[in-house]
């Protein structure tokens, strides 16, 4: 089992390179992937991806890349012609206006101006430096799953320890159950024959009216269900990607203890009930950061 959330960096330092990348992962409920890199990488940002995509298959995912390459590297010059133009004709204008002022205007002095000629490094990642980001990456990737396994290893057995108490509370809920119809009954009698007062109470009528009541407020088949989910919920938890089918079964475990609360009508029942539900809604709470 596999949390969510968790964090991973990955490092290259050789020669004159030193890379360094770092993924961060929250919980989310399809996989998204953010990558923030210099420029140079650019063309690396979906390979990045898709190896992100491999390791994870839900939340959210921002990975950081930042290097430092103190190599010596071929750098081009970038010539803005429509900027040399531009000075050039300013220069003439300015030749035409103070005629007794010495013109230098030349080639080199136009190529000085800091915005017509630029040296550029190369904008693309060459060999050395792919590499390098593929080692820092895997690296990362490696230690990111190595904590959200660990942190999913905390998940799976808080969640467990919570099934345990759920079993208990549907146990209780059972072993109340039989006792409400009979004391329906006798609280009903009791209501009639004060009503009546002395008047003998027509026996079939009230056998009647206490099975109706049994009979509408039976949740045996909610109880069987909630069993069947906990022994789901124990056999999806020794999976490795469970969230989605933790997700589903939680749901189920809501509908069936929201039956049982409005079913009843038996004040020790309804406790048990609404403490069940809470059980759940942490157990659903702790669902959302597993993948």
């Amino acid at each position: 089992m596999y949390s969510m959330t968790g964090f991973g960096r990955g490092e290259y330092k050789q020669g004159n390179i030193e890379l360094t990348v770092e993924i961060k992962t929250v919980n989310n409920r399809y996989l998204d992937v953010s990558v923030k890199c210099p420029r140079v990488f650019s063309a690396q940002e979906e390979t990045v991806r898709a190896a992100v995509r491999e390791k994870l298959t839900r939340g959210h995912a921002d990975v950081f890349i930042s290097f430092t390459d103190k190599r010596e590297r071929e750098k081009e010059l970038r010539f803005d012609e429509s900027a040399a133009k531009a000075y050039v004709n300013a220069g003439k204008r300015a030749r035409e206006l103070f005629p007794e002022i010495t013109d230098d205007l030349s080639v080199v002095n136009v190529l000085r101006f800091t915005d017509v000629l630029r040296a550029e490094e190369v904008a693309c990642a060459d060999e050395e430096l792919v590499k390098a980001l593929d080692c820092a990456l895997s690296a990362a990737l490696e230690k990111l799953n190595a904590m959200r396994e660990k942190e999913g290893g905390k998940l799976e057995t808080d969640m467990l320890n919570r099934m345990d108490e759920i079993e208990k509370l549907v146990a209780e809920i059972e072993k109340r159950a039989p006792a409400v119809a009979q004391n329906y009954r006798i609280k009903l009698e009791t209501r009639i024959k004060k009503i009546l007062e002395g008047v003998e109470v027509d026996e079939s009528r009230l056998l009647t009216e206490a099975a109706l009541f049994a009979d509408k407020s039976n949740i045996d088949e909610e109880l069987t269900r909630l069993h069947s989910h906990i022994f789901q919920f124990r056999s999806i938890c020794k999976e490795k990607l469970v969230g989605r089918k933790l997700d589903f079964l939680v749901q189920e475990f809501n509908r069936e203890a929201n039956t049982v609360c409005s079913k009843s009508n038996d004040i020790e029942v309804t406790k048990a009930a609404l403490a069940l539900k809470n059980e759940i809604e942490k157990v659903r709470e702790q669902v959302q950061n597993v993948e």
